[in-house]
Order: structure tokens, then sequence, then C-alpha cells
């Protein structure tokens, strides 16, 4: 994290450095990895990937390139496009049930004749790295949290990387999506913070947003937060991932928010990119030695 100035040596915000943080927490795991490995236990995570794109699988690859870093051993399963409810149930049946594996995975998005909500479901709570079964979003209402959805939790170590107290804390979530906002504003909640969820049908955002100690922003907008909206000194964390063409015709990766213009009032900014996303990633590795940890405590 380092404090920048800008052009008028007025203070600016301090930037909340993702990337130095993943790094952090991925030699944890690996620190973890190597503590059950000591013990005769390996960590293996298994993905399923339904039908062959190049996306999908150089996006596998690079998951695999992240396991094996911190020593955790990466299966990739490729299922036919055509393969219907039935067998990929079957699959995940038989990953649930095999106790060498400790994690398991779906790579979406799945061809359009498979519900993947309905598929994500049937992980076993205890090997759902992504945390994305309802079990774990209701062990994280009641307080009990297992595994929860990585980018909420990335969000909140983020946060907490400020130190500033989430404890009846202003936060206010803007984007209400099943795999971002709600479980953000469920862990806030779990933190203390007293939390305001804002959706589409919300009215008045800024009158929201300037009231937050904390503002999180995953809608995939870019823009969509200025200054206007950023309460002096809030601590602003950016989810958003948006691919923009710049008027020279080059792309260019931005989050929700303003960045120029809202550094100049929050206390702390997560850029993106280097912010959110890759302690996202680091958190689905955490996720997994989780996963083994309870995984091989409930067979002896």
């Amino acid at each position: 994290m380092t404090s920048i100035g800008n052009e008028n040596d007025q203070p600016a915000a301090r930037i909340i450095d993702g990337t130095a943080h993943a790094a952090t927490l991925r030699q944890e795991v690996a620190d973890r990895v190597e503590q059950l490995k000591a013990k005769g236990r390996a960590v293996h995570l298994t993905a399923l990937l339904v039908g062959y794109t190049p996306a999908g699988d150089m996006y596998a690859q690079r998951q695999r390139e992240a396991c094996e870093k911190v020593g955790i051993h990466y299966e990739l399963r490729t299922l036919p496009a055509a393969t219907d409810a039935k067998g990929l149930s079957a699959v995940i049946a038989s990953l649930n049930r095999d106790p060498s594996v400790s994690g398991i995975m779906l790579h979406l998005p799945l061809p359009s004749h498979l519900d993947a909500t309905a598929m994500q479901y049937q992980i076993d709570p205890v090997k759902d790295v992504e945390g994305v079964n309802p079990a774990n979003i209701g062990y994280v209402v009641y307080g009990h949290t297992l595994i929860a959805p990585c980018t909420a939790l990335a969000v909140i170590d983020l946060i907490k990387l400020t130190g500033v107290p989430l404890r009846g804390a202003e936060a206010v979530v803007v984007g209400a999506s099943e795999i971002a906002g709600k479980p953000i504003s469920l862990l806030l909640t779990e933190q203390m913070a007293t939390v305001t969820l804002c959706h589409i049908a919300t009215r008045d955002l800024p009158a929201h947003t300037r009231r937050a100690d904390v503002l999180v922003v995953a809608v995939g907008k870019p823009g969509l937060i200025g200054a206007d909206h950023v309460r002096e000194g809030a601590v602003v964390i950016d989810v958003g991932i948006n691919r923009i063409t710049l008027p020279d015709g080059t792309k260019k990766t931005v989050g929700d928010v303003d960045l120029d213009a809202v550094m100049k009032k929050a206390g702390w900014v997560s850029p993106v990119p280097g912010g959110v996303g890759p302690v996202t990633v680091a958190m689905l590795l955490k996720n997994t030695i989780r996963a083994a940890e309870l995984t091989h405590a409930s067979v002896g």
C-alpha cells in the first residue's frame, strides 16, 4: 500500500495493493499445503469444463499454474459439450464421494442446455471452493462461515488492510449480484458493519453512497462512481472489471469507479487492475486449502 500525490500536491487516497497482498496469501497457502503434505495428505482440486473453448482452456491452464506454484494438485476434466444434466450430476456426485478429491469447481459458462446454478448446488459444501452452494451462503448468514465466495472474501481482506474498523461502520454495496454484491453484504454484516445494499431500483444512488465509510462497487459499468458519490476519506473497493476501447482504438481494463476523480476525495481506493482481481484468485487457492483441511478432518 502506498500513498501518492496529485499534480497540485493535494492529499490523495492511498492505493490498496491487491497484487502484493495476493502474493502474501499465496505464500500462506503454500505453507499450509506443506503442513498437510507432511502428514501424508495431498491437496487435490478438480475442475470441470463442459465443452472445449480456447478461452475456457486458457483460463483452466492459468488455474493449473497458480495451483502448482503453491503445491496444489490440479486436475481438469473436460466433458463433451453435449453432456446432459444427468451426466454432469453423476460426475459431481462421484467427485463428492472421492476422498482423494479435496476441492471441486465448475467452470462457467456452461452450455445453454445446462442450468449452472442447479449444477453448482450439487457440489458438496465442504468441497465447494468457490463458495457457491446455498449451504455455504447459509453458514455466512448464521455467522458460522465454512467456505465463502472468493470475491466477497477478497473485498473483506482488502478493507482490513486499511486498518479502518468495520464494526459499526456505514458500509454501502452497489450491485446486488448473487456472486458478488449479496455475499459481500453478508460478510460485511458478519463483521458488524451497518450495510446498505443498492441495486437497479435504488433511488438517488449518491445519497446512499455519500454516507459510506466503506463503499464497495460491483456493477460492471465503467465510471459509474465519481467524486460526487464518495464521502471524504472513505474506503472505496472497486470490484468491477470492464474492457473499454480508448479513442485511439486500444483496449483498457477499468473498474466501476472513476479512479482519477475518486482518488482526490477518498481515503483508500482499490485500483482496477491490481486490486480485487488478484486477491480473488488467491482466495480460490485459500478456499482450496481450507476445503482440503475440512475434507481430511471429516475422514479422520
